[in-house]
């Protein structure tokens, strides 16, 4: 039975047994009030009647008043006979007092008018008394069974009270034990009510769920919340920046490292628009504005930190569904760097100075104001002239680059003219174009605008190509030096036409350090390269390079004009 259903029996009911209870009550009330009202009306009214003739029947005989006072009781007693004999006692007592009224002296009729009176209030006490037990018997039968209505309802509302409260906590404790159980992860927990009302109803929509969640718990879709938990904390514990976003540019998550970074708390721009959040963060604009990966210098931890900016792209397949930033932290790295540069440079500057003494001991040796020398020494003189001119080009190389990656490149810039530039880098290599019968074109164009550049370092860059070129021809063969104007910018192009450079390689060639595998120098120091792009950008300008293996190589920079 369904527990609205209970309710309302239960209500039903107690409605019926107080409307009874209410309409017997006044039932035997009414009944009671009738039974006094006919004593009042009928019989009572008749003793005062008869009292009032009585006293009036003593003066009849000398008072007129007497006899108007009994004259009106005994008409209205004549208008109230209720009683079975009543009325032939009033006829009798009419004869009588007419018969008085006639013979006033008579006191025969006087008698006989007081014997009906009496008998006519005999009738009526008597009635009263009959009456009485009716009332008396009225008010019992209303006491007996208002006593058993009364009882019938106590017992029913005790009842009630004994039960009902079992039937709503009973179900409800057992409820709250589940949940509590349900909240303690024990989702072996059920709930068995042996009722088909609402309780029951929720106590198996309880146990379904219970069952659900057991199920959830020794699933995989757990085990992968689980496993998203761990990822999460292992991420937290990373030294490296982590920021994610969904699809549409939402922020997912932020590691601890990130959070140092941004200033920002993960918990502050779940969910926000990562535009929006540029708006007033620095480092996220910097991020969003530049998508490229690239090194940035951040204060953090009280020092200037370094990271690498990774972006990473997320991809169900084909569709983009988020993405993910790293800011690597290279500060270690970096600080390792710099220590290396340092002791390059400060290594490179020392073995200058004695390299250089060493070259002009060369110098002196090959005067013969000094003194004539064998064969034999002459080309000892001369392979050690070689070797101390390959170390002050090492030598060199590393300070230029020692500079550059320090940030202290010094730039001497100035209105200067290509054909300067060309000019120096010409007679630079003139020496070596004659040794290997190589012939150097020049293809200048007319007119050239002038450029503004640091002269030194531009004629380095190129007499830098210019010798890889002179390396890497065949003998007797050609390089190419072209300048013409391509808009607002000079280009510098060197040509050769030796073995090439394979297209795996071109990517790479500008890296520190990096020589091309099978190259002809072992000698080198792998920095010719990265040097001049540093310094042809450090001038505004861009250096690139085309190659097709087995054709040769063509190396090409540009400066902006003035």
């Amino acid at each position: 039975m369904r527990l609205k259903t209970k309710l309302t029996l239960g209500l039903v009911f107690l409605f019926i047994v107080i409307l009874s209870f209410g309409i017997m009550g006044i039932v035997y009330i009414n009944l009671l009030s009738k039974d006094a009202r006919l004593i009042l009306k009928d019989n009572h009214i008749t003793l005062e009647y008869c009292n009032n003739m009585l006293k009036s029947l003593e003066s009849v005989s000398r008072d007129t008043g007497a006899v108007t006072v009994f004259e009106h009781n005994l008409s209205m007693q004549e208008k109230n006979e209720t009683e079975v004999g009543e009325r032939n006692a009033t006829i009798e007592l009419r004869k009588n007092f007419d018969r008085l009224k006639a013979s006033p002296g008579d006191s025969t009729y006087a008698h006989n008018i007081r014997n009906a009176i009496y008998r006519i209030q005999d009738l009526n006490q008597l009635a009263i008394l009959r009456k009485n037990k009716t009332a008396s018997a009225t008010a019992e039968n209303a006491t007996f069974w208002l006593t058993i209505i009364v009882t019938i309802l106590t017992i029913v509302a005790f009842t009630f009270i004994i039960n009902f409260p079992g039937i709503i906590s009973a179900p409800l404790q057992a409820l709250s034990e589940g949940i509590t159980a349900i909240a303690g992860k024990n989702y072996s927990k059920r709930i068995y009510l042996k009722q088909s009302d609402e309780f029951g109803e929720l106590a198996g929509a309880f146990n379904t769920m219970a069952e659900k969640l057991d199920e959830y718990e020794h699933s995989s879709l757990s085990q992968i919340l689980f496993e998203k938990t761990r990822i999460e904390t292992i991420i937290n514990q990373m030294k490296d920046g982590i920021i994610g976003f969904d699809e549409k540019g939402h922020v997912l998550f932020m590691n601890a490292v990130a959070e140092n970074l941004f200033g920002l708390k993960e918990a502050e721009i779940t969910g926000q628009y990562n535009a929006d959040i540029a708006i007033r963060n620095d480092l996220m604009r910097t991020l969003l504005q530049d998508r490229e990966k690239k090194e940035l210098k951040i204060y953090a931890d009280g020092k200037e930190s370094f990271f690498i900016k990774d972006p990473i792209t997320v991809n169900n397949g084909e569709q983009l569904i988020g993405e993910v930033i790293v800011l690597r932290n290279i500060t270690p790295f970096h600080e390792l760097d710099e220590a290396k540069t340092n002791f390059i440079a400060t290594v490179s500057h020392e073995l200058k100075t004695p390299m250089s003494s060493i070259k002009m001991s060369t110098r002196l040796l090959n005067d013969t104001r000094v003194g004539d020398m064998n064969k034999e020494q002459q080309e000892l003189v001369k392979s050690i002239d070689d070797d101390i001119d390959r170390l002050l080009k090492i030598t060199g190389e590393l300070l230029n680059m020692a500079q550059v990656e320090t940030g202290n490149i010094q730039l001497k810039l100035q209105q200067t003219t290509p054909e300067q530039v060309v000019e120096v880098a010409q007679l630079a290599v003139a020496t070596q174009v004659a040794q290997r019968n190589l012939q150097l074109q020049l293809f200048v164009q007319n007119n050239l605008p002038p450029i503004m550049a640091d002269p030194e370092k531009t004629s380095w860059v190129l007499i830098n190509l210019l010798t890889n070129a002179i390396k890497y021809s065949h003998e007797n063969g050609t390089i190419e030096i072209t300048v013409k104007r391509d808009n607002n910018k000079v280009l510098f192009a060197v040509a050769d036409h030796g073995r090439g450079i394979e297209e795996k390689y071109l990517a790479r060639v500008f890296d520190r350090y990096f020589k091309v595998p099978g190259s002809i120098e072992k000698a080198g120091t792998g920095l010719g390269l990265a040097i001049s792009r540093e310094f042809i950008e450090a001038q505004g300008g861009q250096i690139w390079v085309s190659s097709s293996y087995g054709e040769g190589s063509r190396f090409v920079f540009s400066l902006p004009v003035v």
